[in-house]
């Protein structure tokens, strides 16, 4: 095919040659040897005009042949991300990426999942959009969309389990409570979700997938031992699944951690896996493996993390209450209203722009993200 083009390509060249050359002739000088006729400078016209008619052929004949390896390119650029993918991700590091036949479309709208509670902690779910107040960059927005109640959006779920040999002792438990919670919250063809285990680094068992069983396959495959990398691992899920996680529809995207909340490997920083979290609009909420009934600098770590996305972190000092924290974030997810709305003054800058929403009603809390980064074109 690649010779054919080259014939097809030159073909045109030849045609063009012989039927326009014949034109490009220059006249004889006139009778005082110094100067050209009026006559004689048509046929440099005529030539640049081939020239460029030459050009114009032979580049739409090129890209007439190349349109299938374009649409191929696409095709792989669209796919779905494999563990390789996500254990090597220098490739889809380029945001040049694929650029040539992506269109993408800025809508200067914001949507905000957010719960609230009454002050015994129990959720509230018959107010409306009368009962809030909401405060973009400390601005009422232009114009409020869209407000509902959420019991039934899609779950696209991350669960981060620590690995590191500090859960030793809770491993396999940690593990069984695990499978039990994705078993009661992924709903086949609805929901979906990911297994990833981390310890100085981080390995996807399990891609995103609604199949219960390769989940909990992908959650028995994990093995206990080394360092703390949690910073990273939460940097990369929201990065490498998140970020490029665009559906078509509203959906919940959230990750679980079960972890002490102690990191000693990870690259990034703390701020920087919060700030990647945010801009993949993911709700963290984490699971504390610590038992000694102390509060240590991982669940503060953990708390700060949760609550910068609008999570929430648990402390179960028992095992037996950690299958407790799962139930407790499965009816969470299921208890939340969704807004939508036109912030005022919006500037596609790129900078952050805080969320402040709050209850008209006395005795009540709501729990929302901080904040968002606003594009940047």
């Amino acid at each position: 095919m690649a010779e054919a083009a080259r014939h097809s390509a030159r073909s045109v060249h030849l045609i063009i040659g012989s039927t326009l050359w014949p034109w490009v002739r220059v006249k004889k000088l006139d009778g005082s040897g110094m100067k050209y006729t009026r006559s004689s400078f048509r046929p440099v016209a005529a030539l640049r005009a081939t020239f460029a008619l030459s050009c114009a052929l032979s580049l739409s004949l090129s890209l007439f042949l190349s349109l299938p390896a374009l649409a191929q390119s696409d095709a792989y650029a669209t796919g779905t991300a494999s563990l390789s993918a996500y254990n090597n991700t220098a490739a889809s590091d380029d945001p040049q990426a694929g650029a040539l036949l992506t269109i993408r479309k800025r809508v200067d709208e914001v949507n905000v999942l957010f719960i609230a509670t009454d002050k015994h902690g129990k959720f509230v779910r018959d107010l409306g959009q009368n009962d809030f107040a909401i405060l973009d960059d400390h601005k009422p927005p232009q114009s409020i969309l869209n407000f509902r109640r959420e019991t039934d959006l899609p779950l696209h779920l991350g669960l981060l389990i620590d690995v590191s040999g500090s859960v030793h002792s809770r491993f396999d438990f940690e593990q069984n409570a695990a499978i039990s919670f994705l078993q009661h919250a992924v709903r086949a063809g609805f929901d979906k979700a990911f297994v990833v285990g981390f310890n100085n680094q981080s390995q996807m068992t399990q891609d995103f997938t609604d199949n219960v069983e390769l989940l909990s396959a992908g959650v028995h495959k994990l093995q206990d031992g080394g360092g703390t990398a949690l910073y990273d691992a939460i940097y990369r899920a929201c990065k490498d699944k998140f970020l490029k996680d665009r559906p078509d529809h509203p959906a919940r995207k959230a990750i679980v951690i079960v972890s002490d909340g102690e990191d000693n490997q990870s690259e990034v920083t703390r701020a920087q896996a919060i700030e990647m979290a945010q801009r993949a609009e993911v709700i963290v909420y984490a699971i504390s493996t610590d038992d000694s009934g102390l509060i240590l600098r991982g669940d503060k770590v953990l708390s700060q993390i949760a609550e910068a996305t609008g999570g929430r972190a648990f402390f179960p000092f028992k095992m037996k209450d950690i299958t407790r924290s799962f139930a407790a974030i499965e009816d969470e997810l299921r208890s939340q209203y969704i807004v939508s709305y036109k912030p005022a003054d919006f500037d596609a800058d790129g900078r952050y722009r805080s969320i402040e929403i709050s209850t008209l009603k006395k005795d009540l809390q709501v729990r929302a993200r901080k904040g968002y980064f606003a594009p940047q074109q």
